[in-house]
């Protein structure tokens, strides 16, 4: 049943790397999978009104939505849940950073050889280095390479997540990030200035980051299980399996 479904997060997932997509809506309550199908257009939102109301829920009890920065899922939840709250969870937001620090990596190890093989250095966490990889990072942060800027602007951005976030520390950080006079972080700026409100919540409400993540983990799993299946929906199948009890699951409508 959907009854009392209040508040939901929004995320999409390569069912295998360069193939097809799928969407998934969670329970930020129950921290559960309620609904999943292909695609990641904004008519998912559609599809998973219809399974809301058909299985007993109500759009208008939906006051909140987290998901990321996606342009058709902004479009369909204004259009499907217009009174909900729009939270723009730090795990998306970092991730459109570190893309950027990517990208600017790339274009500048063309005309600094030491940059070549950096990738994985400036993608991980400090904490997830080894003390090898650390001492490169170090050595490579101490010269003054533009890649070091943007990864400077990346880590100042997750500062700002774990101490005490505040519009004050946005502010400061969206300043700094637009005078970087680096296009790829200017430009994720620009995206958080656009879509300011719902990133400060994203950071204030200390909601969705470990529900998504220990989501994300179930996910990993059923993707590992589903290895060798080309249809998505057998992936959809296995996401719902680790999810339920079988017996639940066989009495659910839960995708198209």
């Amino acid at each position: 049943s959907f009854a009392g479904i209040q508040r939901i997060g929004i995320d999409e997932k390569a069912s295998r790397r360069g193939h097809k997509y799928l969407s998934l809506v969670v329970n930020l309550d129950t921290h559960k999978v309620i609904f999943a199908t292909e695609g990641r257009d904004g008519s998912v939102l559609t599809e998973f009104v219809h399974a809301l109301e058909t299985g007993g829920g109500d759009r208008n009890a939906v006051e909140l939505v987290t998901m990321d920065m996606s342009a058709a899922f902004i479009a369909g939840v204004e259009r499907e849940f217009p009174d909900a709250e729009i939270i723009f969870d730090k795990f998306h937001v970092i991730q459109l950073l570190t893309e950027a620090v990517d990208e600017v990596r790339r274009a500048e190890q063309k005309e600094v050889a030491e940059l070549k093989g950096s990738r994985y250095l400036f993608l991980k966490n400090p904490d997830n280095l080894t003390r090898k990889q650390q001492e490169q990072l170090q050595s490579l942060l101490h010269v003054p390479l533009k890649t070091a800027r943007a990864y400077g602007l990346r880590l100042q951005l997750q500062e700002f997540y774990e101490n005490e976030p505040s519009e004050q520390a946005l502010d400061v950080w969206y300043s700094r990030a637009i005078r970087s006079r680096l296009d790829p972080m200017k430009r994720v700026a620009k995206t958080v200035k656009r879509h300011w409100h719902g990133v400060l919540l994203g950071a204030t409400s200390k909601l969705t980051n470990a529900v998504l993540e220990g989501i994300n983990s179930v996910i990993q799993a059923a993707k590992s299980r589903a290895r060798g299946y080309r249809r998505v929906q057998n992936l959809i199948n296995v996401i719902f399996i680790l999810f339920y009890p079988i017996d639940r699951l066989l009495a659910t409508r839960y995708a198209k």
